[in-house]
């Protein structure tokens, strides 16, 4: 079967590398605000500035790292960005211990990481490109898409023991120190790695050059409307959580463990919906599995709306979650493989970051506008008026997905 298919020993390694950084990375999830407010005693505002401002200036900084990141060979650029992140995160625990850590040191290291994980991100789009086949690369990005899921159901309660028996400044050195591991074991992949690009005079860079992203995405048939569709619905989820947080949290009256536990147990539809991804695909094809997958993940929302106390609101924010997950878990690795297979080499770290930036600010200016629309509404209403709105997102996905490459025009080859 697709699922069991040998991708070869250099997949292998980055696979393994990308898991442990993962872990690292949902292990000390929530530590900095947890450090701003038990060690540094920060303020509600200075806890949101933390989450929001760094970030966003984070995104801004890897968007300006595009256009190096592309001229350049893809491992080491991921070598050198696990450094990055390993010397800024273990700046927080070093400070602490000297008794000289500031809020400004924790903003100044989210921007750094936040920089830092999207160039890696964009710059392994590029390597897993150069070192799969391009009829594996479903495959290989269901077994990415498996291990996020994997990292957000186990990370979240172990980093919560370790922060309960050693503080949140331990969780923050383990996720320097799964970074460290990831860059030894990226430097292990080995073989050749194609030149990025033609030999020449360089080129000097172009303000132009920042946007080519967007410009391959928007003129893209197929990329443009799933980047609208997968944008929206992304940021219609993401806008709810922090209602439903305040819901379940506040006038239902659930636990802290149990509103933990409804969104732990349900990440196992992410292992479930990416491993059915490939089989799905070969079964059926990729225009129907995005449609169908793509229509799915967007009729749960509306149900967060009903939530009630006790164990019968526990089990539906179960359920809910867990139909949701699986459903992006079918869709995400066939929206990552058609990106990529649509994005010629020489401008796949620009396409990435331009859509993962993207992303992050539809996520952050919904969030913001959901929760004054939740001071008018209510959070109820609010989450309701979210899940109607997530339901007309399937208009928004492509006609077709075809499953070849288009020809690519100018520039470098890709790494083949």
């Amino acid at each position: 079967m697709a699922g069991g298919r040998t991708l070869g020993r250099r997949f292998g390694r980055l696979w393994t590398s990308y898991a442990v950084s993962t872990l690292g990375t949902w292990l000390a999830f929530d530590a900095f605000p947890l450090i701003a407010i038990l060690v540094l005693h920060a303020g509600t505002t200075q806890v949101s500035l933390l989450a929001a401002v760094g970030p966003a200036v984070g995104a801004v900084l890897a968007l300006s790292l595009g256009p190096w990141v592309e001229s350049r060979p893809k491992r080491p650029v991921m070598v050198a960005m696990d450094l990055v992140r390993f010397a800024a995160l273990t700046s927080v625990p070093v400070a602490f211990a000297l008794g000289g850590l500031t809020f400004a040191q924790l903003l100044v290291v989210s921007v750094v990481v936040g920089a830092a994980g999207m160039a890696f991100t964009a710059a392994g789009g590029a390597c897993l490109k150069e070192i799969v086949p391009p009829q594996d690369l479903l495959v290989a990005n269901g077994r990415f898409e498996s291990t996020t899921w994997t990292a957000t159901m186990l990370g979240p309660p172990l980093g919560g023991a370790a922060i309960a028996a050693f503080g949140p400044v331990a969780t923050v050195m383990a996720n320097a120190v799964s970074h460290l591991l990831s860059a030894a074991g990226i430097r292990a992949i080995g073989g050749p790695e194609p030149r990025p690009a033609p030999a020449g005079p360089r080129k000097r860079l172009r303000a132009g050059d920042l946007f080519e992203g967007w410009r391959h995405i928007l003129t893209d048939p197929v990329l443009r409307p799933l980047f609208l569709n997968t944008a929206l619905v992304s940021g219609l989820i993401m806008a709810t959580s922090p209602l439903l947080a305040v819901l379940m949290l506040g006038p239902l009256g659930f636990a802290p463990w149990q509103y933990g536990l409804a969104f732990a147990v349900p990440c196992v539809g992410g292992l479930i919906g990416s491993r059915l991804a490939p089989r799905l695909v070969e079964r059926f094809g990729r225009h129907r599995v995005v449609l169908t997958a793509g229509a799915l993940r967007a009729c749960w929302l509306p149900w967060l709306a009903f939530t009630g106390p006790g164990t019968s609101g526990l089990v539906l924010v179960m359920a809910v979650e867990f139909g949701l997950i699986t459903c992006m878990g079918v869709f995400n690795p066939v929206l990552a493989t058609c990106r990529l297979e649509r994005t010629s080499a020489d401008r796949a770290a620009r396409t990435l970051l331009a859509w993962s930036v993207s992303g992050k600010a539809a996520i952050a200016a919904l969030t913001a506008l959901w929760g004054l629309l939740a001071v008018v509404t209510g959070p109820r209403a609010a989450i309701a008026i979210a899940g109607v709105l997530a339901m007309a997102t399937p208009l928004l996905l492509p006609r077709s997905v075809p499953a070849e490459r288009p020809a690519v025009s100018g520039g470098p080859r890709g790494g083949r």
